[in-house]
């Protein structure tokens, strides 16, 4: 798997105001314009995708983006059944 990093365009993350509640976390804007082509990019890409997961992360500036998180499960082997009861131990 690739180290880059796939950033989320037109997803915009802002700390709220000095005069937002405390139960306001975050803004997040989203740029139509933009969000759309970057998720169907990510479908073309790989036709299997159901989920895009995002995080939401600090910058070294300070600066808050999303970028999305590439983790994907390994593949499950399925376990080889015994082609004969010959193997058995006992």
């Amino acid at each position: 798997m690739s180290e880059e990093k796939n950033f989320v365009n037109g997803m915009i993350i802002k700390l709220p105001d000095e005069k937002a509640p405390d139960f306001v976390k975050l803004k997040l804007s989203l740029k139509l314009d933009e969000l759309g082509p970057w998720i169907s990019a990510q479908k073309k890409e790989d036709p299997s995708v159901e989920w895009i997961n995002i995080e939401i992360k600090e910058g070294r500036s300070g600066k808050w983006y999303a970028e999305r998180n590439m983790w994907k499960p390994e593949a499950v082997t399925q376990p080889t059944p015994a082609s004969s009861g010959d193997d058995i131990p006992w």
